[in-house]
């Protein structure tokens, strides 16, 4: 399903640009969460039909990133594309996913405060999510993961589910281009940064996010971090 629904990522920026001042106010609540059951059973009869499940992780991010960075980019992110679709709700974000062999410790799992899951629990986890919102009237699942980790389970787990449920008009997608193809690192590269500038974990990229979405969980004063050349911004 690579490019399909808006290009994800990529137009994320449009989409909040397309809401008007106080439409976000005026437009129905998205997340899940907080709304209860019969406002669900209203909003699916009027069509909203669609759901993202959206899955983060709880891992190190050296000494300048909170560990839930994933968590709290993917639920801004996750809403943002409901929004730009329309007629879609949003998920609990998974904040336990794979992050690495847990006994004897391996990746993340060497820095405190990281919590894992085997792949085939959370695989098992995200179909249970599925399972659950088709069976109570959603027709169209969005995984949409914010860790390399998550993906090769959602794809999985995507392709099961659409084997299972052929026939029925209820379809399973794994939003690979989220992760894999969403235009950030050419952006960066286009502004002039490099490969080793840009680097690949809790670098520029996500302090950015973090910067522009929380900017409590970046750890500003942090001595040995090193991407805030640009003024913090």
């Amino acid at each position: 399903m690579r490019g399909r629904h808006c290009g994800l990522l990529a137009c994320i920026a449009l989409m909040i640009v397309a809401i008007a001042p106080g439409q976000a106010e005026t437009m129905p609540e998205v997340a899940l969460e907080r709304l209860t059951s019969p406002e669900v059973a209203a909003l699916q009869a009027q069509g909203w039909t669609t759901i993202i499940i959206p899955t983060g992780g709880t891992e190190q991010n050296g000494a300048h990133l909170t560990l839930g960075k994933h968590n709290v980019v993917v639920a801004y992110t996750a809403e943002a594309i409901a929004r730009g679709l329309g007629k879609t709700l949003v998920a609990p974000v998974m904040a336990y996913v794979p992050e690495g062999r847990i006994d004897p410790p391996e990746g993340h799992m060497l820095s405190p405060g990281t919590i894992s899951l085997p792949e085939p629990v959370f695989a098992a986890v995200l179909e249970g999510a599925a399972r659950s919102f088709i069976a109570t009237g959603f027709r169209t699942i969005l995984f949409i993961g914010d860790s390399g980790g998550n993906q090769d389970a959602q794809r999985e787990v995507a392709a099961r589910l659409t084997a299972a449920f052929a026939g029925t008009g209820a379809q399973v997608f794994a939003i690979d281009d989220y992760y894999a193809a969403n235009g950030q690192v050419a952006w960066l590269t286009s502004e002039g940064e490099s490969a080793a500038s840009i680097g690949t974990h809790a670098g520029i990229r996500e302090t950015s996010e973090l910067l522009a979405i929380d900017p409590a969980a970046v750890r500003q004063e942090c001595p040995s971090s090193k991407y805030f050349r640009h003024g913090g911004s």
